[in-house]
């Protein structure tokens, strides 16, 4: 199963399913949502990507919502996860697998969360992608990934790589 791809004004959500964006990363992280907002997406950010309630991340729980959450939400049209981390796989038994295949969205990320992006390809059959995290997108030596990813899952490469 593959996902629609994206159009110009477009929402990109935004998850955390490994660690939360911490301060220092807050400058990337601003950067990649204000390179997408110039192209033309609105973004969209989980209520959890901030959260640091365990020390290292929010809840599996808390994680979880927000995939379930991103999924479910009509005005969301793909979904990157925020950075990498650990413990990704504790999100599994908490996120609604019948929700997601009757949902099917771009989902995008690596490091830890490829386990996430294999999970969901696993369950559903929702093709998935591994590329740069959110946080990343913007940063001058991921350029080349980053145009590439966006040739793949935007339906007018041309306007989606300014």
């Amino acid at each position: 199963m593959l996902a629609n791809r994206l159009k110009m004004g477009d929402t990109i959500g935004v998850v955390a399913p490994s660690e939360p964006v911490w301060e220092e990363d807050y400058e990337k992280f601003e950067n990649s949502k204000k390179l997408l907002e110039s192209m033309g997406f609105e973004i969209k950010i989980g209520k959890h990507v901030f959260k640091n309630t365990l020390g290292y991340s929010s809840t599996s729980a808390d994680k979880a919502e927000d995939i379930n959450a991103m999924f479910e939400d009509k005005d969301v049209n793909a979904i990157f996860c925020a950075k990498g981390g650990h413990n990704c796989n504790s999100t599994f038994d908490y996120l609604d697998y019948e929700l997601i295949k009757n949902n099917p969205k771009i989902i995008c990320g690596y490091s830890d969360t490829t386990i996430l992006a294999n999970a969901i390809y696993a369950k559903t059959g929702l093709i998935t992608f591994i590329s740069q995290t959110f946080k990343s997108l913007a940063a001058p030596e991921n350029e080349y990934s980053f145009k590439e990813i966006m040739k793949t899952i935007c339906i007018d490469s041309i306007s989606c790589i300014v």
